[in-house]
C-alpha cells in the first residue's frame, strides 16, 4: 500500500494543506455522453450499410461496447481515479469525525 491509501493517511494538496478530491460530474458526464455518440455513430453506420431499423439499433448498440472500450479508456481511467479520491477524502474525513467525536484527539 502507497502511503496515501493506507488507514488514517490524509491525503496532502501542494499547499500542504488537505487535498481535495477530484470533481467527478465532469468526467462522468463526459464518458456518459461518449458512450452515447459512440453508439449513435455505430448506429448510422449499420444503417447506412444497408440493415434497416431495429436491427441496425441493435447491431450498432452491441458493436458500441467494444469500440466504446478502447477508445474512452483515457476518460474512464480519469474518471475511476476520481471517484477512487473521493472514497479516500471521504474515508478520511468520516474517520476523523469519529476521532473528533469519541474525544480521543489530544487537544493542543
Amino acid at each position: 500500500m502507497t502511503e496515501s491509501t493506507t488507514p488514517g493517511a490524509v491525503p496532502a494538496s501542494p499547499a500542504g494543506g488537505p487535498a481535495t478530491p477530484p470533481r467527478v460530474r465532469p468526467w462522468l458526464l463526459l464518458y456518459t455522453l461518449g458512450r452515447v455518440v459512440v453508439a449513435a455513430v455505430l448506429v448510422t453506420i449499420v444503417w447506412v450499410a444497408g440493415l434497416p431499423g431495429i436491427p441496425a439499433l441493435l447491431w450498432g448498440v452491441l458493436l458500441s461496447v467494444p469500440v466504446s472500450y478502447f477508445s474512452l479508456r483515457p476518460v474512464r481511467d480519469r474518471l475511476t481515479e476520481a471517484l477512487a479520491a473521493r472514497s479516500v477524502a471521504r474515508r478520511t474525513a468520516k474517520e476523523d469525525l469519529r476521532t473528533r467525536l469519541s474525544g480521543d484527539e489530544s487537544d493542543d
